[in-house]
């Protein structure tokens, strides 16, 4: 059963990714909202379930409850232990996953047509009556300590907890989603009940769906798997502007290698001029080889195997960091030259034909993101929670066709800050100190 789940999957990607993605917006007879792409022609469903706040719904004092709640959510539930609940799923040849980041929570489905009744009632098992038996939740605890533990001795990972710490303080972003090794060890069961209460609620529920499955029964479906939701969860944290003081910080770390984090504020998703700032970081630093941060950082001057920039529209902050690592006797030369190309940018802005480049490289990935079931129910709950248009895919690449090279220039001088720019490097950098007190 499970090869053909796996070959229905893998020919469904092709055919979905060919297709015109039309999107229906359905709503239960308990009123219950989701998109939905109908495609009958393979007897397969992928469902997205995404809940509004992920780990940032940790209670204070408890960092870590919902990540170690969202692993327990396949270790049992009802009556079923955590191999008796593996058996039931591979048993109907579907595939169920929970993850979660800082801003939600996402339980995924796949399953066949025939399977989908019995596929949506063990489902619903998982997510309204998980069982959080005490031998899982030690199993499951002990993993979670043992990637601590890693990492810990991971520079990129030391790195990335540091500058969390100090451009968002003691906000829920400031601090890893996995907690710490106090914080996950003195976690109980009623603790994850309690965390479990705080995120599955139906004030913060965002469903996709795409496959063969009409809206009457997704309409029904919903009320099956959701409807015994409470209708709210806990409070969300408040919105919050990351700090950066143009200072860079260095935290000793024995390793031949330095690794840098870097960053200044940022801009949402909804931010009319949010086109305009994708442009310019593909050119700055997500364009691959071609961006200019790894043609003056590695091609000229072969300081790095690689270095770059993203924009990071989280729910509650917005920022535009990037990343290199580096020798410890050449990183303090990469600093020097990602500042300077972040001034020129800044300053400069870019050319025609970086416009034309990056317009054809971000229009022409875009179609293929929807290479499957499973992608396209995901790509529909993304855009709610955005709170895109339902129209939005065959208007999106209008949008960044759209942006002119004025747009793009004038978002560099506005957005691009090189005084407020601040690294976090970790390593044992050579001519390399920290630059602000601690």
């Amino acid at each position: 059963m499970t090869r053909i789940f796996a070959f229905i999957a893998f020919l469904i990607a092709p055919l979905a990714a060919q297709a015109e993605v039309k999107i229906q917006e359905v709503t239960s007879p308990g009123g219950i909202t989701a998109w939905l792409v109908e495609e009958p022609s393979i007897p397969f469903t992928a469902l997205e379930i995404s809940f509004r706040g992920g780990a940032s719904l940790d209670a204070p004092g408890k960092r870590g409850a919902i990540n170690l709640m969202t692993g327990l959510l396949e270790e049992g539930a009802a009556d079923l232990d955590a191999r008796g609940f593996a058996k039931a799923v591979e048993a109907l040849a579907a595939s169920f996953s929970y993850d979660v980041g800082d801003d939600s929570l996402t339980v995924s489905a796949r399953f066949l047509s025939e399977n989908r009744d019995a596929a949506v009632a063990l489902l619903r098992t998982s997510v309204l009556e998980p069982s959080f038996d005490q031998d899982a939740l030690d199993r499951v605890r002990d993993q979670v300590l043992s990637g601590l533990r890693s990492d810990a001795t991971n520079p990129n990972e030391i790195a990335r907890k540091t500058f969390d710490a100090q451009i968002y303080g003691d906000h829920p972003y400031g601090s890893p989603r996995e907690g710490s090794l106090e914080s996950v060890a003195a976690l109980t069961r009623d603790d994850m009940f309690a965390a479990h209460r705080a995120i599955f609620a139906k004030d913060r529920v965002f469903v996709g769906a795409a496959g063969d499955i009409t809206p009457e029964a997704l309409g029904l479906l919903l009320d099956t798997l959701l409807g015994g939701l409470p209708e709210t969860g806990a409070p969300m944290p408040p919105q919050i502007t990351p700090e950066f003081d143009g200072g860079l910080r260095v935290v000793d770390f024995e390793t031949p290698q330095s690794v840098a984090i870097f960053g200044q504020r940022g801009i949402q998703q909804d931010d009319p001029d949010f086109f305009a700032a994708r442009i310019l970081n593909q050119v700055l630093g997500a364009g691959g080889f071609e961006s200019r941060l790894m043609t003056e950082v590695r091609e000229k001057r072969g300081l790095t195997y690689g270095v770059s920039s993203f924009i990071l529209p989280l729910d509650l902050a917005a920022s535009y960091q990037g990343q290199v690592a580096s020798a410890n006797d050449r990183i303090g030369e990469a600093i020097a030259v990602i500042k300077d190309e972040w001034a020129k940018a800044a300053d400069v802005g870019i050319s025609a034909e970086e416009l034309d480049a990056a317009k054809t490289y971000i229009t022409g990935a875009y179609p293929l993101r929807f290479d499957g079931n499973g992608r396209i129910a995901g790509i529909l709950v993304g855009m709610q929670m955005l709170g895109l248009p339902i129209d939005y895919i065959p208007t999106r690449n209008d949008k960044v066709n759209a942006v002119t090279l004025e747009d793009v220039n004038r978002v560099a001088r506005d957005l691009l800050d090189p005084a407020q720019l601040s690294f976090v490097v970790v390593g044992q950098p050579e001519g390399v100190e920290t630059t602000v007190s601690q």
